[in-house]
């Protein structure tokens, strides 16, 4: 999405260890009518599949995944990276890897919010390796709900998370999948 790259290209700045600092509108500071044509980019994408609800991970795909879930007319839940006091205890998680924390993290989702049956959507800000992908696709598994897609505004494309996902068949939708990331600038994938 020239848009995005746009603004990647423009705003974004390369850190040490291939961090890709965008948050100056994607997810510190958001710019709201970004977000909202990137969500009417995931709307069309997956316009002709019946999603019952978006999902993300807290804290930096919330703003993303509750204008999509807008465009789409269905409820947004986010998964806590920690188990807070007032989730209860009937619960699914799956242990990730968090690239950007550099530590393990236990994803944790309340029983009470996701179904069987759920068709789900995954949208979210970023994508590296993908670890938050999978612990979202073992919870989504572990309900017995159904992932529709993963719909992800940036991707590191040169870590690998969105190609295993679309090997393994998902249908992923990276509104901009970043090559290389390095003292270079960014190169974007054609």
């Amino acid at each position: 999405m020239k848009l995005l790259q746009d603004r990647i290209a423009r705003e974004g700045r390369v850190l040490p260890g291939n961090i890709v600092k965008v948050d100056g509108f994607l997810n510190h500071r958001v710019d709201p009518a970004l977000l909202r044509a990137l969500a009417k980019e995931f709307k069309a994408h997956f316009a002709g599949k019946e999603i019952d609800l978006i999902m993300t991970c807290e804290a930096s795909g919330i703003p993303i995944a509750t204008i999509t879930a807008e465009e789409f007319g269905v409820p947004m839940l986010f998964v806590k990276k920690a188990k807070s006091g007032n989730i209860g205890g009937d619960v699914y998680t799956s242990e990730i890897q968090s690239y950007t924390y550099g530590k393990t993290v236990t994803l944790t989702c309340s029983k009470s919010w996701l179904h069987e049956g759920d068709r789900v959507l995954i949208v979210d800000d970023f994508m590296a390796r993908g670890e938050a992908m999978r612990g979202l696709r073992d919870i989504i598994a572990a309900a017995g709900a159904e992932l529709v897609g993963v719909g992800i505004a940036i991707e590191k494309g040169f870590q690998g998370g969105g190609d295993r996902l679309r090997a393994e068949g998902v249908d992923c939708l990276s509104l901009a999948i970043i090559e290389e990331a390095g003292e270079n600038g960014i190169r974007f994938r054609e």
